[in-house]
């Protein structure tokens, strides 16, 4: 194999520029695991990083695709051999460490996860760092004390990758989950991912937020920032906990401290990207077993390769639902 696929992302004139490029495999970053890419997907970030609407490469040109799947061809690392299914996703992937968006891809051997039973390389990526975020998201709410009896969760962004997710993985465990979108339209399919209600984001009056509201919410998972996530803090119950995830919205946050001293809320930032491997491990295992997805396959569609560029105006325009994953193995 002397050249394969890629999709590089360069700076011209201080403008972004993507486009499929032919490499070798010395033009791979450094690494102990040399990986043949089966899948990978589309997140909010990867189009962020391939228009340069959002300024998260670190450096040019990069390999966009901050998430991967395959089989391990080659490895000096003894953790790893030629033939095992892996997982590499989050740390430099995709924004300062050559990425998924090729045919290949070499890692360091401390980003890779061995693939968990129950995962095959398509959910892994159907998944991806969508579905790890909001396992991530869910796990450390439950540590921190939620459990379905205590009441509600409300979800953002709901239609999306991560809140798609979030609510699937939620209602299997058995919580009430409440779906928060602006999209009037997907109203279905989010009660057909277990959302027992779905509130639109229009429905809500943001104009003054108060610094405490009627108490509602045992939990939330919040994709959006902004004064939905100042909105959503005015009405959690005693003890009530907040996954922050995401800003689609705004990164700003005007709120009081009232719902974390009274009430005892606490809000959880959840950093999908440098998870320690031995939580990174134990949230995939999760979404092996108990938080699998029910609905992973109605809410996913894959592309090709080549029709990559095409979809990420969607994600820009926030006109992207559910999960979409790049098929680099057809």
């Amino acid at each position: 194999m002397d050249k394969f696929k890629a999709f590089r992302i360069n700076e011209v004139d201080k403008k972004t520029v993507s486009a499929f490029a032919e490499m070798t495999l010395a033009e791979l970053d450094p690494g102990e695991v040399v990986i043949r890419v089966a899948y990978s997907g589309v997140n909010y970030k990867d189009a962020l990083a391939a228009t340069g609407a959002g300024k998260v490469i670190r450096r040019y040109p990069c390999v966009g695709g901050i998430d991967l799947s395959g089989t391990v061809v080659e490895s000096s690392d003894a953790r790893f051999v030629k033939g095992d299914a892996v997982i590499a996703t989050s740390y430099d992937i995709g924004v300062a460490h050559h990425g998924g968006y090729a045919e290949y891809a070499r890692v360091p051997a401390d980003w890779v996860v061995p693939m968990p039973k129950g995962l095959n390389l398509f959910e892994a990526m159907a998944l991806g760092t969508a579905g790890y975020t909001a396992a991530l998201g869910v796990v450390r709410m439950q540590a921190n004390g939620l459990a379905p009896a205590n009441g509600p969760v409300i979800v953002t962004g709901a239609s999306g990758g991560v809140g798609s997710i979030a609510v699937d993985i939620l209602a299997g465990l058995g919580y009430h989950v409440v779906a928060l979108t602006g999209k009037e339209g997907e109203t279905e399919y989010l009660k057909g991912l277990g959302a027992k209600e779905v509130k639109l984001r229009q429905s809500l009056d943001l104009a003054k937020v108060r610094p405490l509201d009627k108490a509602v919410w045992a939990g939330a998972v919040d994709n959006l920032g902004g004064d939905v996530l100042a909105w959503i803090a005015s009405g959690m119950l005693q003890g009530g906990t907040i996954a922050s995830i995401g800003l689609a919205a705004s990164p700003t946050l005007n709120t009081t401290v009232l719902p974390f001293i009274l009430r005892g809320a606490s809000l959880l930032g959840i950093d999908s990207g440098y998870t320690p491997m031995a939580l990174r491990r134990q949230v995939w295992q999760h979404l092996a077993t108990d938080m699998k997805p029910k609905h992973l396959a109605g809410m996913t569609r894959t592309i090709a390769f080549e029709n990559l560029p095409g979809v990420f105006d969607d994600f820009i325009k926030g006109k992207a639902k559910g999960r979409l994953v790049v098929d680099l193995a057809a």
